[in-house]
């Protein structure tokens, strides 16, 4: 059973959101950074930071000639900021070898730092309107639930998640292009993990609905807390090196989790780890690119 195209195109054509990466005019650039910003972050908290990165950064060049620490800054609190380290990185390759220009193709691409398959394929095809398929979690769930008959996708497979998606494709270039995206936001908005909306969705045809909505039968999905996490306490040492310009004394740094100083000193480890912050030769903190005069 296939998603049909014309449907769920026409679908799109009306409902789609006016997300500001969608407009006319946005370069394959500004696209890439909205899909690195997107990934496990809302669209409602990454859109104003990307308006504010499009004006900062229109071209990679202008990244890469500014420090880590001013790109992590910016980054605020989208979480996950190794990505922001990664796009820095990319900016710089993309600057010296690429005439600041984003490659078109999906072989080029994924040999740029901190791009790996999803992004590469998104930049492909919502950039430069290429008919590749951009698999990822919504649309698993509506190949899974519309095509397969499961109410949950399983395990991510790479070759057979894009087979999948490659077979629905349209044939034109252009409507391949919009279908990835309208795809991708029907699992967003309808065929939702939780509560999916059956009774809106576009789709005259579904095997999940036809077979009676069956269960899922694989074990349950791992729910990701924050609160109490490393992840919590990295956030929050970060925030403290992002408030300051200047390099912080450890005790600044021990304040913002004294309940569990094991756990606060793992996360700063895992910082210094990672490449996010560094510490001076005289035992003070800072961003990455802020710790050495």
């Amino acid at each position: 059973m296939a998603v049909e195209s014309s449907v769920l195109l026409k679908w799109y054509s009306e409902t789609a959101r006016d997300l500001p990466w969608r407009r006319e005019g946005v370069s394959a650039w500004q696209i890439l950074m909205s899909e690195i910003m997107l990934q496990q972050t809302p669209v409602v908290r990454v859109a104003p930071i990307w308006e504010e990165w499009v004006e900062r950064w229109p071209v990679p060049s202008a990244m890469a000639a500014s420090s880590q620490a001013e790109v992590l800054r910016a980054w605020g609190k989208l979480g996950y900021p190794r990505r922001a380290l990664r796009l820095h990185e990319c900016a710089g390759v993309l600057a010296a070898e690429h005439g600041d220009v984003v490659p078109e193709d999906v072989d080029t691409l994924l040999s740029l730092p901190g791009i790996g398959s999803y992004t590469a394929r998104a930049v492909a095809c919502f950039a430069y309107g290429q008919r590749v398929p951009v698999v990822d979690t919504n649309v698993r769930r509506v190949v899974a639930r519309a095509v397969h008959g499961n109410a949950e996708p399983g395990n991510p497979s790479n070759t057979r998640d894009l087979a999948d998606v490659a077979a629905l494709l349209p044939r034109t270039r252009a409507r391949a292009a919009t279908y990835s995206a309208a795809l991708m936001e029907l699992g967003a908005l309808i065929c939702t993990a939780r509560t999916p909306n059956c009774e809106n969705c576009p789709l005259p045809n579904c095997a999940w609905v036809a077979s009676g909505k069956p269960a899922h039968t694989g074990p349950p999905k791992k729910v990701q807390k924050f609160a109490g996490t490393d992840r919590q306490v990295r956030g929050k040492l970060m925030a403290v090196l992002r408030d300051s310009h200047r390099p912080v004394e450890r005790a600044q740094l021990d304040i913002v989790w004294p309940t569990d100083p094991g756990q606060r000193d793992r996360a700063l480890h895992s910082l210094l780890v990672d490449g996010l912050v560094e510490q001076t030769d005289d035992g003070l903190f800072a961003l990455a690119g802020e710790g050495t005069p």
